[in-house]
Parts: structure tokens; C-alpha cells; sequence
């Protein structure tokens, strides 16, 4: 069967007849044909042939940059909304923060911090060396006794040293 063929088992002599019949019809119609850009058809199209249907892929060709441009672009307006609603659950809390939503919030760490200085304070004095000085000799004891008074409008100081 020819490619070129359109109707089955049609001999080739048929074929040129039918060829030239056509011709000659398109040929006594002058004014529709001569100018004419589109061409329409309106014979009945029929219901089945011996045509089999052929597979008809969609293969776009997209770039790999503007596949990549596409995704970065969808992440980066996911980014910017999850910190947007984020911005705005913290602004959330903190306009409805209160004195004593607050303390709730913070005693909990606050004596846990106690409780952790404490023990590590109790650790350190354990772990602290026991130093005694022993000293021996005359001991001579000083005591120096300071006063002052201040008095005006513009504070006059006067310092008495008495031993």
C-alpha cells in the first residue's frame, strides 16, 4: 500500500483520473481560488478507517535554567511566607505577653538556674582546699576611728582621724 495512497485498493490509473477531475473542478472556479489562503473541507469525515491511530507525545522543551528559575522561585515564596508567618506568631505572642504570662513562662528556667548554681556552688566549697595559717610573734592591733560632718548649703566636709 503507498504512503502517498488515500484510498485503499484504488488502482493507479483511477488515481490519476480522479486527480485530474479534481484539477479541473478547482480550475472552473477562478475567483474562489485566487486569492485564496485556507482551504476548508466539508465532506463528512468518516467514522473509522483503516488507519491505525498513531501516538501523539507532548514533548516541551523547557530550558533547564527556567526549570530551575521555576523551582527556586516557588521555594524561595515558600521561605519568605513560613518567615512571614512566623514574623507574625511572635509578634502574636509578644502583643499578648503579660506580666504574669511571663513569670509562667520564665520561674521555671529562673529555678532551675538556682537549683544548678547552688549545686555548683555546694561543689566547689567541697572541692575547695582547707587552708590554716599559723602565725607566730607579737600581734599589734590598730584602730583608727573616722568621722566627718557635713554641713551647708554648699557640703562643707570635714574628716576627723582619731587613734
Amino acid at each position: 500500500m503507498d504512503p502517498m495512497n488515500t484510498q485503499p485498493g484504488l488502482p493507479d490509473s483511477e488515481a490519476k483520473g480522479e486527480a485530474r477531475r479534481l484539477i479541473r473542478e478547482w480550475a472552473q472556479q477562478p475567483e474562489s481560488h485566487e486569492f485564496a489562503t485556507s482551504f476548508r473541507d466539508d465532506s463528512p469525515v468518516p467514522a473509522f478507517g483503516t488507519t491505525p491511530p498513531i501516538a501523539q507525545p507532548d514533548h516541551r522543551i523547557v530550558p533547564a535554567w527556567a526549570a530551575g528559575v521555576a523551582v527556586a522561585s516557588i521555594g524561595v515564596g515558600a521561605g519568605v511566607t513560613g518567615i512571614g508567618c512566623g514574623a507574625w506568631l511572635v509578634l502574636q505572642g509578644l502583643a499578648s505577653a503579660t506580666l504574669a504570662g511571663v513569670l509562667m513562662v520564665t520561674l521555671p528556667f529562673a529555678g532551675v538556674a538556682m537549683v544548678a548554681t547552688a549545686i555548683g556552688d555546694a561543689i566547689s566549697k567541697a572541692r575547695s582546699a582547707v587552708t590554716k595559717n599559723m602565725y607566730e610573734g607579737p600581734v599589734t592591733h590598730h584602730t583608727d576611728i573616722h568621722s566627718s560632718t557635713t554641713r551647708g548649703f554648699f557640703a562643707r566636709t570635714r574628716n576627723d582621724i582619731h587613734r
